[in-house]
């Protein structure tokens, strides 16, 4: 009976003899504060998570009764989590995280399949690291399945931190805290300027920084790194910005709006050298010489801070690290 009762209160016991729980802290609760961070609304959380407002917000007087602080303060678009709340956000992230991978890992024992992988990357690494990574791995482990998403360095690490992703290939944007992730920087990617075959700026040996501005461009969205830096070396060069911007994401749009007008983008030159020249309707994209130099940050694996990665997901972080210093 002693035994029993010394089990009871070992390392299992201590775990749920947590305020909080003892309070009465439920999922439902977690599940609302990192709704809350997401959408920064009370009601789009409370849309997200299938509940009325009002149920949000009883939901939200609970925990903030419970923690005895405030969890959200209210500002002009909506509302903020206050310092209480982004540690209980913060630590919520993680509880989830760990139950997915529980999920994952009891359902890889079951089927005895090669796990699984969610990797998120910019487009140049994902195609001169990832890639050659991932052929290596699908043939090793043929039951493995990897999810990976092209997007930029300031969606990839909001999606990380959502715990969306294993681990990405990017950069740690201006407006995320550092000490959030751990970051190995593995090298460097090169822009450069894409036009459709038979522009005009073709016909010019060089390309000054003074002949850019007065075509329309096609930008990543406003604040993203690829962005400033372009706008950067615009400065730079004492040249005005362009007028006529189209911002987008997607580089299949893209390569759509280049190759049907006379606009201008930035794009890694990994994507460029892939899709300059090969004799496809893509095919009709140029890669511009030009004198402006446009220089961004190095970029490299990031991982989460104070988050192990799962087997399978380690398997490929090491591999595409073995690439990246080859």
């Amino acid at each position: 009976m002693r035994d029993q009762k010394a089990s009871a209160t070992g390392t299992a016991g201590e775990l749920f003899d947590s305020a909080l729980f003892r309070s009465g802290l439920k999922i439902s609760h977690l599940r609302l504060i990192l709704a809350i961070d997401d959408h920064r609304r009370i009601s789009a959380a409370a849309e997200a998570l299938g509940i009325s407002q009002p149920a949000a917000s009883r939901m939200l007087s609970e925990i903030e009764t419970m923690l005895k602080a405030p969890v959200c303060e209210r500002i002009a678009r909506g509302v903020e989590l206050t310092p209480y709340g982004e540690a209980l956000a913060r630590r919520a992230r993680t509880i989830f995280l760990e139950l997915r991978e529980a999920s994952r890992e009891i359902n890889e024992l079951k089927t005895g399949s090669g796990g699984s992988v969610s990797l998120g990357s910019v487009t140049g690494p994902a195609l001169n690291l990832a890639v050659p990574a991932i052929r290596q791995v699908i043939t090793a482990y043929p039951g493995i399945e990897i999810n990976v998403q092209i997007e930029n360095s300031n969606v990839l690490a909001r999606e990380l931190l959502a715990a969306r992703h294993d681990f990405i290939i990017g950069r740690i944007p201006d407006d995320q805290p550092p000490r959030l992730f751990n970051m190995v920087e593995i090298g460097f990617e090169e822009v450069c300027l894409i036009v459709r075959d038979g522009h005009p700026l073709l016909d010019k040996p060089v390309v000054g920084a003074e002949d850019l501005p007065s075509y329309d461009w096609v930008f990543q969205p406003p604040g993203t790194l690829l962005r400033r830096a372009v706008e950067d070396s615009f400065v730079a060069a004492g040249v005005r910005l362009p007028a006529t911007v189209i911002n987008t994401s997607s580089i299949i749009l893209t390569l759509s709006i280049v190759r049907h007008t006379n606009a201008i983008a930035p794009v890694a030159l990994d994507v460029a050298n892939l899709i300059a020249g090969n004799g496809t309707p893509a095919g009709e994209i140029r890669i511009l010489k030009t004198e402006i130099p446009i220089r961004i940050k190095p970029y490299g694996l990031i991982t989460a801070e104070g988050r192990a990665l799962p087997p399978s997901a380690k398997l490929l972080y090491d591999l595409i690290l073995k690439q990246g210093r080859a």
